[in-house]
């Protein structure tokens, strides 16, 4: 089983396939496991690595509380036991959070990183207030509506099911993920570090507008920017198929080395 160690904590993680590598980050409620659609699509072509974060699935959970400021060192604790670079690193939700982040602190290993669902944290006033209006509106929806569409959760109530069963394997919750949020990076921290970055969404997000992440996409220059139609906040798993090809579109092109900053 391979393991981790992020300041004296395990993390879990697993290795799939071989070429230029992705890491998937995922978001509150999911896990490594999350990924099994990504993993089984993308493993011909690039070296696909998924893990779990501390509090989720297999790694240590054994904290008596969970700090969102240590996630984006368990992502790199992850990439230096694989001795890594030049890696893709893809956020889903808050996950993304800790992706860029992590991404910040090691451009040794990170070259590009994909913002799903999320704004990775950026600080920006214009941001902050774009992403607040759509918070308010989707608190207003369950839970569930404001990641999967209602038409996938009526055709498929199996994979609903298993989906709402992920978090079940999970200790910490999306109030030990809340501050990882705080003291982002500007746009220009983002800029100076020659990181590259791709703006991920699903058309449909319940979470996060279009609007607002195109917004981020024209105010960070040289950031992708990929709208897949019609899908939602977990495109992953509603979607694997789009969301799918827009990673392996985003893995071709930001294949490569860096500009320097």
């Amino acid at each position: 089983m391979p393991l981790a160690d992020s300041d004296g904590t395990s993390l879990y993680y697993e290795r799939h396939g071989s070429g230029p590598a992705i890491l998937f980050v995922h978001g509150s409620g999911g896990n490594h496991a999350a990924w099994w659609q990504q993993v089984a699509a993308l493993r011909d072509e690039f070296t696909v690595v998924t893990m779990d974060l501390r509090g989720f699935g297999k790694s240590d959970s054994s904290m008596p509380e969970f700090d969102g400021q240590d996630f984006p060192g368990d992502v790199v604790a992850v990439l230096d036991a694989e001795n890594l670079t030049d890696v893709m690193v893809v956020g889903q939700s808050i996950g993304s959070v800790a992706a860029l982040r992590a991404g910040l602190l090691r451009p040794d290993r990170v070259g590009s990183v994909v913002l799903g669902h999320s704004l990775g944290g950026i600080s920006h006033p214009q941001l902050r207030e774009l992403a607040a209006a759509d918070r308010a509106e989707a608190v207003g929806l369950p839970v569930i509506d404001r990641l999967l569409t209602r038409r996938f959760q009526r055709e498929h109530a199996d994979r609903t099911f298993l989906f709402q069963q992920m978090g079940t394997f999970n200790v910490a919750r999306m109030a030990d993920l809340r501050n990882l949020d705080t003291d982002g990076p500007s746009l220009d921290d983002i800029r100076d570090s020659g990181l590259r970055v791709a703006f991920l969404l699903g058309e449909k997000d319940a979470v996060l507008s279009v609007k607002t992440v195109t917004r981020a996409h024209e105010l960070l220059p040289g950031s992708l920017l990929e709208i897949v139609p019609d899908a939602p906040h977990s495109m992953y798993w509603e979607a694997p198929g789009p969301y799918n090809r827009a990673v392996a579109h985003l893995r071709r092109t930001l294949t490569g080395p860096k500009e320097p900053a």
